[in-house]
């Protein structure tokens, strides 16, 4: 086991009793769903939402397996060889992992570190091996290295490959379709809970282009600060597939007054929303993340995200293009008006009650819970809009 390099991964957002009290007793609580006959999988999913989540990389390794559903029994298999050469991808991923020196600890011997990366290399290699119908994409390194440096070589293959056929799954299309399809949920979500932002985005036609290295790395690309990288690891490892986008649209939320105060443009809108803060408060955050997967979870906004205008886009070619066909702001603003009357007619006759936060974490586990006993990753069916998780049992 390694040692940890993320304790304290998180502060506190409310202090009526001291942190480290609270971390003890929440340290005694994870042990105690550990060692319950069943493990108390539920509890754990509980634990690794709520502040602080998993505390330490020691109980990581100890509850991540338990997270994905995947058995320690694995640490007993020696891993096979993985042939490089005439391989497909081995040039592409040993590219992308000689630029990875940043996601290494500062300081850490470069004899260490280089045995990291040929064993980033073997893991990447061995789950594409094992599973051809999975397809190598840039940015599948930043995830499986955060693995890597919290778990041994073993058991991060092992947890990489469950999460690699399921919640990574659509990424790792031959085409980035299904990618594009949950990159559109982003703005449904903003629509719901901002409008205005919502428009004004519309407006700069800056699409969603931004946060596609978000979605793909799980955040690992885009933070500087390794314990926020596994404390959001914690968080999407015991939810919904889906919750790294409501994680993105939240930091949207977040920055509204950045973002309307901008200049509504395109290249300029993008260039603001891609350069993420690291000062961000992120259990705040994962908190109203947690809310807004409640109040408006992946079923209601399918039907809009299977119609809403795919604004990916790779070059600002594309982006020069699209912004010779921004709407009117007088039809903005009347679309506005439109849906903030609506907003206020559904306000007044069906209040959404803010859920407490032990049923939430009660509800946002319970999904968590039931894609990793038996849930698909999410994966896009013909018809968009009936687009919802399989349900076929994990092999």
């Amino acid at each position: 086991m390694k040692s940890s390099r993320s304790a304290g991964a998180s502060s506190p957002v409310n202090g009526k009793e001291d942190w480290d009290t609270r971390r003890k007793r929440k340290s005694a609580d994870i042990a105690q769903a550990l060692s319950a006959t069943p493990v108390d999988v539920a509890a754990l999913r509980r634990m690794a939402i709520s502040e602080g989540g998993l505390l330490t990389d020691e109980i990581r390794c100890q509850v991540w397996p338990r997270l994905l559903n995947v058995p320690l029994s694995v640490l007993d298999q020696e891993p096979e060889t993985v042939e490089r050469e005439n391989n497909k991808d081995y040039n592409q991923v040993l590219l992308d992992v000689q630029r990875s020196l940043r996601r290494f600890p500062p300081g850490m011997p470069d004899e260490q570190r280089e045995g990291l990366q040929e064993e980033l290399i073997d893991i990447i290699l061995r789950v594409l091996k094992r599973n051809p119908q999975l397809h190598y994409y840039q940015g599948y390194h930043d995830i499986v290295v955060t693995f890597l440096l919290v778990l041994e070589e073993r058991l991060a293959t092992a947890l990489v490959e469950k999460l690699s056929t399921h919640h990574l799954r659509d990424f790792m299309d031959p085409t980035m379709d299904n990618t594009k399809h949950i990159l559109n949920y982003l703005m449904p979500i903003i629509d719901r809970v901002n409008p205005e932002v919502h428009d004004f985005m519309q407006q700069a036609e800056v699409g969603t282009v931004f946060a596609l290295s978000w979605l793909i790395t799980w955040f690992g690309h885009v933070l500087s600060d390794f314990r926020h990288v596994v404390r959001l690891y914690d968080f999407f490892l015991a939810c919904h597939p889906l919750m790294p986008i409501y994680f993105a649209a939240v930091i949207v939320l977040y920055r509204e007054e950045e973002v309307l105060e901008c200049e509504c443009d395109m290249a300029m809108v993008h260039h603001l929303l891609s350069q993420i803060p690291q000062d961000l408060p992120y259990e705040t955050l994962i908190s109203r993340a947690g809310d807004l997967f409640v109040q408006f979870p992946p079923s209601e906004l399918a039907r809009e995200a299977a119609s809403h205008e795919s604004m990916a886009s790779s070059t600002f070619k594309d982006f020069d293009l699209a912004s010779t066909q921004q709407r009117p702001d007088s039809v903005l603003r009347r679309r506005r008006r439109q849906k903030q009357a609506a907003l206020e007619s559904s306000a007044a006759s069906s209040v959404v009650a803010q859920p407490s936060a032990a049923r939430r974490f009660v509800r946002l586990a319970v999904m968590g819970l039931t894609v990793a006993l038996g849930a698909a990753a999410l994966a896009v069916v013909n018809t968009a809009l009936e687009w919802a998780p399989k349900l076929d049992l994990f092999p």
